[in-house]
């Protein structure tokens, strides 16, 4: 009987241990993904593949919209990070809300993570280089042509590129990336074979109670196949949501 009760209290506490460890765990990170189909549309064909190996972690909740008109709604103040997949050419009237709209959604403290092209997804708003940190500028040569080059981890102190080495990947080496005072801080560049400078490859800043991490890398789904890349965006995702 004694013995029955001594495996009772042991198994009463292990119970209640696990009570509290399933309580202590933290809701999945909220991620939203918006891409855009509307007019003057650039097609990136990488979004699902993005928010495929993002769900694949079980530390994301990650949900694909095709209409970046959803920036304009309040639907974005239901997730912790929002990243932008898209370049359109839309008039500023009709992307007033949408800025305004994201714009509130950083300074309050949500996350956004500016993937690739989305460096020009509001080429008309001067508002979002506060934002982006840097972004397209189309007086400037694109790119390098797209093949193999070497990334180097510029800060591997930082959470979003600890555990990182310098890595290869097939990619667009952007040198397109507008000059300005907002200040940004560097985490990865690359040396161009064009032109033999080098250029951020990713980088972080801050806006209001808002962190945003961008990219320029993730020209095509060989791209996104880069375990080191794959990393890079699940960490950056979790910094900016301040879940590192």
């Amino acid at each position: 009987m004694k013995r029955l009760l001594v495996l009772f209290v042991i198994f009463s506490a292990f119970i209640a241990a696990m009570q509290v460890a399933l309580s202590e765990t933290p809701a999945a990170i909220r991620v939203l993904i918006v891409d855009d189909r509307g007019p003057g549309y650039y097609n990136m064909p990488t979004a699902v593949t993005l928010r495929h190996f993002i769900q694949n972690d079980k530390l994301f909740d990650v949900v694909l919209v095709e209409d970046a008109e959803v920036l304009g709604t309040d639907l974005l103040f239901d997730y912790d990070v929002i990243v932008l997949h898209f370049k359109n050419y839309r008039t500023p009237q009709r992307d007033a809300a949408m800025k305004a709209n994201l714009e509130k959604f950083v300074t309050e403290g949500g996350g956004l993570f500016v993937f690739h092209f989305a460096c020009g997804a509001f080429e008309d708003w001067s508002g979002y280089e506060k934002l982006a940190g840097r972004v397209w500028d189309p007086q400037k040569p694109a790119h390098d042509p797209y093949g193999l080059f070497t990334v180097q981890i510029v800060d591997q102190a930082h959470p979003i590129t600890k555990n990182l080495g310098n890595f290869e990947i097939h990619d667009e080496l952007y040198t397109c990336l507008r000059d300005s005072e907002v200040p940004i801080h560097v985490l990865a560049s690359a040396m161009s074979k064009v032109d033999g400078k080098t250029y951020p490859m990713a980088f972080v800043l801050e806006k209001g109670k808002g962190r945003i991490f961008h990219t320029t890398l993730g020209h095509d789904d060989k791209s996104l196949s880069s375990a080191e890349f794959q990393m890079m965006c699940k960490q950056a995702i979790a910094w900016c949501a301040n879940r590192e």
